[in-house]
């Protein structure tokens, strides 16, 4: 069976996004339904996946990362409004048997994502 995972790295500050709140949503045409909310640990990664088994199911799915939350607690000078505040992830899920890394690079004006296993 297959799993969702994913990983945070600062690149602002050239480490894992440690403490980054994130939740998980399972998205059906105009509906989302909240799975699951998270934090990241100190290697950036949450402490287990978020999806594995039978919960891993095909379909579109939400990632949203607080990384604006996350920059004004290292006590980053952010605009009001923060430029990138809450970054949304929208990504499908084809195939439940196997691995889904949804990694995201970011820093408080950019960020980058790519599927990973």
């Amino acid at each position: 069976m297959g799993k969702l995972s994913t990983h945070v790295l600062d690149t602002a500050h050239g480490r894992p996004g440690a403490g980054v709140k994130l939740a998980l949503y399972a998205v059906q045409g105009d509906e989302r339904s909240l799975l699951k909310t998270a934090h990241t640990n100190a290697d950036g990664r949450c402490d287990a996946p978020l999806l594995e088994g039978d919960a891993l199911q095909p379909g579109q799915y939400e990632l949203v990362f607080f990384a604006g939350d996350y920059f004004a607690g290292m006590g980053v000078a952010l605009p009001s409004p923060r430029f990138l505040d809450r970054i949304v992830i929208a990504f499908g899920i084809a195939d439940a048997t196997q691995n889904y890394h949804v990694p995201l690079v970011m820093t408080p004006w950019s960020y980058s994502t790519y599927r990973g296993s």
